[in-house]
């Protein structure tokens, strides 16, 4: 399923690359057709080329890594400190000398915030 916002479903995403791809469409006659910018287009027909059918499915908009999470060391810390003194985010943030909104994120992730 689709999100809101999104200009396409996948058949009609597998239209318009077909048009492009089999059908031999400038991207942008194909983009204007169905609506979209022509940058989607090439997106699309390159992913058609490449993967073909399975291509055009959706994607998942999750980050694939979090490179500037906490570090599951000092969340540890976080937790230990919350648990054993029953502290709020800013005390633990300047025990720890971290920013008391990355304490109270890590609290929240664990359901210890009040």
């Amino acid at each position: 399923m689709p999100h809101r916002n999104a200009p396409l479903t996948e058949t009609g995403r597998l239209r318009l690359a077909r048009c492009v791809v089999h059908d031999g469409w400038p991207l942008r006659r194909a983009a204007e057709r169905f609506q979209v910018s022509p940058t989607t287009a090439q997106r699309w027909a390159g992913r058609y080329r490449a993967l073909g059918e399975a291509g055009m499915s959706d994607r998942s908009s999750r980050p694939r890594h979090s490179p500037d999470r906490t570090p599951t060391r000092t969340e540890r810390r976080i937790i230990k400190v919350r648990v054993l003194r029953r502290w709020g985010p800013a005390r633990i943030a300047h025990l720890l000398g971290l920013v008391p909104s990355t304490v109270h994120r890590v609290l929240t992730r664990y359901q210890l915030a009040r």
